[in-house]
């Protein structure tokens, strides 16, 4: 597999012709709340849909957790090899995906590496706890936040928090054009150093969920550097649907794309395919700009 690395030259923004219309054909099969950003990131051509509104962000918060973890690394305060102990009070609710402890179900230790696989490639919830443990918790991912000048992203609560109570996933939430700018950031080199960019697009590119979402309807190969997050379903309305990612254009042009998929009557396979249409449309406008 060809892995995602990009020094990128980042523009202003400039309007992306026709593209916002084309969101707003597609959001109304959702039978919920739909937010998209997209961005074609050497250029800086940029479209949004309800951009400004908050959603519910769930396992995509695991991304800015990851930088901010990468960020302690490139700082030398922490090393990828260094062991961390994961205790079963760590672990998140049966019901929510951890991989970790299912495999260890008396505990373990894990590098910080591992962590990050787990966290970005299966998107565990346990392991993201104690990344963001490590580093002192929901404050210290905001000061991060706050440092490389992402707004209106809140991570305000643990995994473990969000499985206990319905409403508290609402509290932990991005808006599009905020999420966005977090995957702008990625590969501007003010951020994170060369190496720890690497490592995470890497991670994001053998992520395991969400394959019907940003890549849905993209050419076979089409590399995707991403992360989802899934919501639960009470009453028939499932609270979050999302992926954001940074996919790569046949011309080596890169694309930016946050879609979210918010208290949707929809089917599983609906709302992926909303998903997969967004960022098809996307790519289709970008193709049409040329170089």
């Amino acid at each position: 597999m060809r892995h995602l690395f990009f020094a990128a030259t980042l523009a202003a923004a400039l309007p992306f012709p026709g593209l916002p219309s084309q969101f707003e054909k597609i959001a109304p099969a959702a039978k919920g709340r739909v937010g998209v950003a997209a961005q074609l990131l050497e250029s800086g051509e940029t479209a949004d849909l309800h951009g400004d509104e908050h959603f519910p962000m769930h396992s995509v918060y695991k991304l800015p957790i990851s930088m901010a973890v990468l960020q302690r690394v490139d700082r030398r305060e922490l090393k990828l090899d260094q062991r961390v102990k994961v205790e079963p009070s760590d672990f998140v609710r049966t019901g929510m995906s951890s991989p970790v402890r299912d495999k260890y179900p008396d505990g373990t230790e894990l590098t910080i590496a591992e962590l990050l696989h787990y966290t970005i490639c299966e998107s565990d919830g346990s392991a993201s706890d104690v990344l963001m443990k490590l580093i002192g918790g929901p404050d210290s991912v905001m000061a991060f936040l706050k440092e490389i000048q992402v707004p209106d992203i809140q991570v305000v609560n643990s995994e473990k928090e969000i499985g206990r109570d319905w409403e508290t996933q609402y509290r932990n939430w991005a808006t599009p054009k905020g999420a966005l700018a977090l995957l702008v950031a990625l590969p501007s080199q003010r951020v994170l150093s060369r190496e720890s960019q690497a490592l995470l697009l890497k991670l994001m590119t053998e992520a395991i969920p969400g394959a019907k979402r940003l890549k849905g309807e993209l050419p076979a190969g089409t590399v995707v550097a991403h992360k989802t997050g899934t919501g639960g379903t009470r009453n028939g309305i499932t609270s979050a649907t999302n992926d954001i990612g940074i996919i790569t254009l046949p011309d080596g042009r890169h694309l930016a794309v946050a879609a979210f998929v918010s208290d949707s009557v929809s089917d599983d396979d609906t709302r992926d395919a909303i998903i997969a249409r967004l960022a098809k449309a996307a790519w289709d406008r970008a193709l049409s700009l040329g170089r």
